[in-house]
Parts: C-alpha cells; sequence; structure tokens
C-alpha cells in the first residue's frame, strides 16, 4: 500500500536532527521559523524529528505547529533502543507520549522503529515494539509506520519478511555510500524495491561531508563550471532515483534552506553527463583515507570517558587535509575538560552505536598521535 498521501509535492523533506543553534547552545527557533515559512512556500510539507534530536521537537512545536494547519504538513518522528541502553519496555513506549507533547502535534504521519542496526533489532522483539506501533496506528497517533535502517541487507530483508506491514524504511543514501559494504546503500534501497516499500533517504550529503567535500572532489564539480553547490550535486543525485517518499536534507542554516530549494524547487534528474561527473566523485572518494564520520555523535551518548570522539576525527581529517593546519591546539580545544583519545578503555559502547559502522577503538589509537 502506498503510504504517499498527496501532500509530498516536493521530494525535499526537512530533517531537522541539525537545527541552527545560538551561543547558549539552545536552538534558534526564529531563524527555524523562517526555514520553515520558505520550505513551505516552495512547496515542502515533509518534516522529520525524533525523539533523541534534542531540543528538536520543541522546536518544531513553536516554529511550525503553532503556526500553520495541521492538514498542511506531515511530521515524522521516531522511538529508540538505543544499542547499550538499560531502558525499560515501558519507559521505551513512553517516548511516544513524550514525543507527542513535546511537538504538540495531536499525531505523527509518519512514525518509525528508529535507527536498527545489528545490535539493538532484538531489543525491539523482545518488548514488543513492533507491535506496539501497529496499535498506535489503530488508536490514530500514527498515520503510517515504518523503520529506519543501519544495517546490512541481510537483515533489512529478515525484518521485511517478519513485518510485511511495514509501510515505508528509511535508509541512508548518498553518492559516497552507494557502493561502501559498510553502509550498502545501493542493496538496501534494491531490497526495498523488490518488497515494494518507499523509501525515506536520510544522510543524503552524509552529515554534512558532500557539502564540504575534499578538494579532489571539490575540483571535479568545479570544473563543470555551473557554480551550482557541492550539496546540489549529493541532494540531486539522490533525489533523481525512484520509488522516493523524501529526501531528507538536516539544514541548520536559511542559506542552506535558500541553496536547497533553488534546485529542488523545480526539480531536474541529474542527465547522463551529470551522473559521469558523480562517478568521478564517487572514484576520488574511494582514494580517500579521511574518516567518514556523519557527526551524529550516537557514540559519545553513554561513551564512559566522555571522549568528544567526532570532535577528534575532525581535527584528524583536517590534518591529513593541510600540512599546515595547527593540530595540537585544534585537538587541545576539542577535548578541553573532557576525555582524550588516549583515555579511550576500549569498552566498545561507541562501535555498537556507530551508524557508519566504524572501527572506532583502532581510530581512536591513531588519534592519539596529536596529543
Amino acid at each position: 500500500m502506498s503510504v504517499f498521501t498527496g501532500k509530498e509535492k516536493l521530494k525535499l523533506g526537512f530533517g531537522l536532527m541539525r537545527l541552527p543553534k545560538l551561543e547558549d547552545g539552545t536552538i534558534d527557533v526564529p531563524q527555524v521559523s523562517k526555514m520553515v515559512d520558505l520550505f513551505i512556500e516552495a512547496g515542502g510539507t515533509y518534516f522529520d524529528t525524533a525523539f533523541a534530536y534534542q531540543g528538536s521537537e520543541e522546536a518544531i512545536r513553536k516554529a511550525l505547529v503553532e503556526r500553520y494547519p495541521r492538514d498542511s504538513y506531515t511530521l515524522a518522528s521516531k522511538l529508540i533502543i538505543s544499542p547499550g541502553s538499560s531502558i525499560s519496555a515501558e519507559e521505551a513506549k513512553q517516548e511516544t507520549q513524550t514525543s507527542l507533547e513535546r511537538s504538540g502535534a495531536g499525531y505523527f504521519d509518519y512514525y518509525l522503529v528508529h535507527a536498527i542496526q545489528r545490535t539493538n533489532y532484538q531489543k525491539y522483539d523482545e518488548y514488543g515494539i513492533w507491535d506496539y506501533v501497529k496499535q498506535l496506528k489503530e488508536q490514530g497517533l500514527v498515520k503510517h509506520w515504518g523503520f529506519s535502517f543501519h544495517a546490512d541487507p541481510e537483515l533489512l530483508e529478515e525484518l521485511l519478511q517478519k513485518h510485511p506491514d511495514a509501510e515505508f524504511v528509511q535508509l541512508q543514501i548518498n553518492y559516497a555510500d552507494w557502493e561502501n559494504p559498510g553502509v550498502a546503500s545501493r542493496r538496501n534501497y534494491e531490497i526495498c524495491k523488490k518488497y515494494g516499500k518507499p523509501v525515506t533517504v536520510m544522510e543524503p550529503v552524509k552529515g554534512g561531508i558532500l557539502a564540504d567535500p575534499i578538494d579532489s572532489v571539490k575540483a571535479i564539480f568545479d570544473a563543470e563550471g555551473t557554480g551550482a553547490s557541492y550539496a546540489s550535486w549529493a541532494l540531486r543525485y539522490v533525489a533523481s532515483k525512484d520509488n522516493l517518499l523524501a529526501v531528507l536534507s538536516g539544514m541548520s542554516s536559511l542559506e542552506q534552506m535558500q541553496d536547497n530549494l533553488s534546485f529542488m524547487k523545480d526539480f531536474k534528474p541529474l542527465d547522463a553527463h551529470e551522473e559521469e561527473v558523480i562517478a568521478k566523485a564517487q572514484e576520488a572518494l574511494n582514494k580517500d583515507q579521511s574518516i567518514p564520520c556523519t557527526a551524529c555523535h550516537y557514540c559519545t551518548k553513554g561513551c564512559p570517558m566522555n571522549i568528544p570522539i567526532p570532535e577528534i576525527f575532525t581535527v584528524e581529517n583536517r590534518k591529513k587535509g593541510s600540512p599546515e593546519f595547527r593540530t595540537k591546539r585544534e585537538y587541545t580545544i576539542v577535548t578541553s575538560g573532557r576525555g582524550k583519545a588516549s583515555d579511550c578503555i576500549q569498552c566498545g559502547q561507541c562501535e555498537s552505536a556507530c551508524p557508519q559502522h566504524l572501527p572506532i577503538i583502532s581510530l581512536l589509537e591513531q588519534c592519539r598521535a596529536m596529543e
């Protein structure tokens, strides 16, 4: 059964994970409101938040729910049992009510069993979460339900066979990960098509990495002389595929919203030449040795040593990209008052939580050289 409601006029979805923040660390609601206005004016309807996105549900209540008719947009949220989490089944199910209260939405158009990985999928079974989300739909609190997925194709196929009434799947798809065996974007996408499940795309610019790619990739796009943003290449690559419900862009500024709408409002799929340009960019990325961290911070939430893992990886990557980069100074800044790479006790919590399946322990060992 199709989950398209007829409201989704734009392939672009507004991902609410990386909203702009003020100096005190709180979300900049006035700026988010302006972004919402531009998005809706352009025909956008799909908004994506989650229980785990700190401050996001409250912010979208103020910027969207309290300012627009409820039937003029669609809102997605998610229930998560993080890998290694000690929450109970009751606490997990309580997330739904908390999300409804935070957002003030009354119901969610799309609701997802969130961030499924090999290290946590059995908890969703054990806690009866699959049956729970179906009950939410029966109660009218959820219009459509699905799941977001960060694991291997074999598990995806198993889940779709066990839960054939799942209405859609959220996958990480971008040109960097299309053939990445650790993410398996292409294979997972093809499995969803096989089972007739529309796909919502997350990380089309890979946490911002493809919006500011390595120099060799920039040179490939710059040579085209179009003036198109690097993010536009990434988003158009994904949006050119079929069987999509929405392509989520985690926009964190008014300027990013304006850029995204400039090419998504009147969307044109990539032509044959542009596909060749993307293929060259993929080749350049395959030669790169940067750490492909998207800075989602799932790894840091349970770190017993309070190590700022994504920030350390950013310093490491910038060091590789510029011989003149002041590595020790930047490393000292990001680790001030927190753990260092050498403080890692190799408990493995971070690796079990990482959606990118990075070998974080060994990468931190490499990063010790910056101390």
